[in-house]
């Protein structure tokens, strides 16, 4: 029996298995020290660490990848007469589990990308993993560009799509 599986599908496992292995430890740890580490100010002060340390580009990069991908689901949405993303996520439940899927599609890759890369720059510069902070970093450097890109670009599309003159043929 051949199993296929895709890269985006193994980048996902490999984000899944990393952050499983790491559970423990963190676990351990938090019970050692009483340190529960998320929202404590070790926590904000390696985020500060973690801004000048090995992988600091991805604070960039990241965010940039994902308003990209929103703008083009955006513009999307707009053609398909979709409701702007976060609009529709709060005001419209038919809509939401459609967009929270095709939200997930876009982003899964990045997300995965978003954690993986954070437990690297975290080994890196503490020679240490807290997953829960990977698990918090990394989509919030993706989720929030994601929604309000997509959100802008649907606007921005109906905009343009009303504006556009009507071709009249004679």
């Amino acid at each position: 029996m051949k199993i296929s599986l895709s890269r985006s599908t193994v980048l996902t496992y490999l984000a899944i298995t990393i952050l499983l292995l790491t559970i423990p430890g963190a676990i351990r740890r938090s019970i050692q020290t009483g340190d529960p580490y998320l929202f404590t100010k070790h926590f904000f002060e390696d985020m500060l660490a973690r801004l000048s340390g090995p992988g600091r580009l991805r604070f960039i990069l990241q965010p940039v990848v994902a308003l990209l991908v929103g703008a083009r689901d955006g513009t999307r949405d707009a053609r398909l007469g979709l409701p702007p993303f976060l609009w529709a996520l709060i005001f419209h439940g038919a809509h939401r589990l459609h967009l929270l899927r095709s939200a997930f599609a876009s982003v899964r890759n990045i997300l995965a990308i978003a954690i993986l890369l954070d437990m690297i720059s975290q080994f890196l510069i503490f020679r240490d993993i807290h997953p829960g902070a990977a698990l918090l970093l990394g989509p919030v450097l993706v989720a929030a560009p994601y929604a309000v890109s997509r959100a802008l670009a649907n606007r921005i599309a109906r905009g343009r799509h009303q504006q556009a003159p009507a071709i009249r043929s004679s």
